[in-house]
């Protein structure tokens, strides 16, 4: 059966609502665990589960199940009733856990009778070895049973639809493909339970492409659409980027009166039409499943913000917070991170601020990122005792492991000039078992670089390396400028070749840095290969750093390369 590779468009679905409206809806039976998984452990057990001249081989025990013990059945002979009173007496069978074996044994001989036709219930004891054999992880005994299975005309659909929901259960998709593939290549037509446990498969492995390609197949074949096939249609139209259409064919079966599951189709297309920002259609159903009460993902209300942040429209982030509040939803700490993080971006600092204390004002409970958020935000506005404030109530909530609150508190004790609490503070750091980052090294090293204290910043340095904190370029120019304040160019030199070794790109700062040096310790050589790597990698020039490279070339005598750098630089 070949699968149609073309994607709908929106015209493809007009003719959906009469289509649905004219099938029954499809029903699914929840079958009751019943089976021992398995009865028998070898070949001389004191019967054969199938015994048909269509499936000679009998079906063996996995052979992982050894620690099972060992059972022996031993029946009674029973007389086979006549043929409109097999089902009953197979269905007996089944439902008595020592004779269920037998029961297999009894249906394999009743097919042979001309007049026998197995009813629904039992099928449903049939094929509900599948079930039971995948939820008992017997998987060579789940493949061998559908390899009889597949031959037997009566059990072969259900059988195989058994196997692909057992599988879809244990988020085993794969393998529901791989028995919808066998169902295919045999020959056996899929009924509308199949397709929405291959459709579900597919969606689950975020294949939606193929998802709209078998919708369209069962569509083609005039099968029952179920609630579940049109749902994951919806959802994996809205994921392809194509959220108009999926609302097109919501809003046309819900006036059928198909019956879906509308908190998950809300909660895709909301966070679609956001993602796009589409304001005024994410809204209309933001609000339209708010009256509803078809809220439930907090994903949703974080897609919302994300978009009104987006938009600079940071008034309604409040609005969304409420809602959650009326929904009874917990509002996260990921979005009360989103809230205030989108006002110090789009608004002001003081804003965001104000934001913070209007989320407690409103209830809310702040977590860690929240919190290292606002900290960051009274840094930078330099209100340090808030943020002092703030941190220790965050510790007091146990929130003790935050390397980004560590780093702004270790950088305001070095704007302020207070190198022993920030010593102390990493030091408490240490004690709780978070590791200091990068950007602690390099605050700390510009503390004590300000200082003239290279001897600390050198210990720093070898701290650093010996954790396998890996320098970043901040690292250099800090150490670099910490040793130049200090007149010691040797280091300066030896610090800049051993960022050069390891691929630094020359910028304006590492740059100017380095001209200074060149040029105060009297190294014309070294800052003529300075300025041509700089012209190289098209690093430009400010007047200060022109003049004093200017000066320092013309003070050694060079006029060629004097007047190659008034060539080749523009000043910035």
């Amino acid at each position: 059966m070949a699968i149609s590779s073309s994607s709908p468009g929106s015209g493809d679905w007009s003719s959906l609502p009469s289509f649905i409206s004219c099938r029954k809806s499809h029903k699914t039976h929840n079958l009751h665990s019943f089976f021992s998984i398995p009865r028998w452990t070898s070949l001389r057990a004191n019967f054969q589960v199938i015994n048909s001249s269509s499936c000679p081989s009998p079906i063996l025990e996995d052979q992982s199940a050894t620690n099972l013990p060992l059972i022996d059945l031993k029946f009674q002979q029973h007389q086979t009733p006549d043929a409109g009173k097999l089902n009953e007496f197979l269905c007996e069978l089944f439902q008595d856990p020592e004779k269920e074996a037998m029961g297999y044994e009894q249906y394999e001989k009743a097919k042979k009778v001309a007049e026998f036709r197995p009813n629904k219930s039992t099928l449903e004891h049939v094929t509900r070895l599948v079930t039971s054999c995948i939820r008992a992880r017997k998987f060579k005994v789940v493949r061998t049973l559908l390899q009889v299975f597949k031959s037997d005309g009566d059990v072969a659909l259900p059988a195989l639809d058994s196997a692909m929901r057992g599988y879809n259960e244990l988020h085993m998709y794969r393998s529901t493909m791989s028995v919808f593939e066998e169902m295919i290549s045999a020959g056996i037509g899929p009924d509308s339970g199949c397709y929405c446990r291959i459709m579900e498969a597919y969606f689950r492995k975020g294949d939606h492409k193929k998802v709209v390609e078998l919708f369209q197949e069962l569509k083609s074949r005039q099968l029952d659409l179920t609630p579940l096939s049109i749902q994951i249609l919806c959802q994996s139209l809205a994921k392809l980027g194509k959220p108009l259409e999926a609302l097109e064919i919501f809003r046309s079966v819900t006036k059928e009166g198909v019956s879906l599951d509308s908190s998950k189709i809300y909660s895709v297309l909301i966070s679609s039409f956001a993602s796009i920002r589409d304001v005024k259609v994410a809204e209309e159903l933001f609000k339209e499943a708010e009256t509803k009460k078809m809220l439930r993902d907090p994903t949703v209300f974080l897609r919302l913000i994300t978009m009104y942040v987006e938009e600079g429209l940071l008034d309604m982030t409040l609005e969304v917070v409420k809602a959650m509040k009326g929904a009874n939803i917990r509002v996260s700490d990921n979005i009360c991170c989103a809230v205030v993080s989108g006002f110090s971006r789009k608004s002001t600092l003081l804003n965001a601020v104000k934001v913070f204390e209007d989320l407690i004002l409103m209830g809310c409970e702040p977590g860690q990122v929240t919190y290292a958020s606002v900290i960051n935000v009274y840094c930078r506005l330099g209100l340090y005792s808030k943020a002092e404030m703030v941190f220790r109530e965050m510790e007091e909530k146990g929130f003790d492991k935050c390397v980004v609150a560590y780093s702004s508190m270790v950088v305001m004790y070095g704007k302020t000039g207070r190198p022993r609490e920030a010593m102390r503070l990493v030091a408490k750091m240490k004690e709780r078992g978070c590791k200091p980052n990068v950007w602690i090294y390099n605050s700390l090293m510009d503390m004590y670089g300000r200082d003239n204290n290279t001897r600390q910043v050198a210990k720093l340095w070898s701290e650093m390396k010996r954790r396998k904190v890996a320098p970043d370029k901040v690292s250099y120019t800090t150490v670099i400028g910490a040793y130049n304040k200090a007149g010691d160019f040797e280091m300066c030199l030896r610090f800049y070749n051993e960022y050069r070794i390891h691929g630094g790109v020359l910028d304006k700062t590492m740059a100017a840095m380095m001209v200074g040096v060149f040029s105060k310790s009297g190294r014309v050589d070294e800052l003529v290969k300075l300025l041509r790597d700089m012209k190289a990698e098209g690093t430009g020039l400010d007047l200060r750093l022109y003049r004093s490279a200017l000066n320092a070339l013309a003070d050694s005598g060079l006029e060629m390369q004097v007047k190659w750098l008034q060539s080749s630089f523009e000043v910035t």
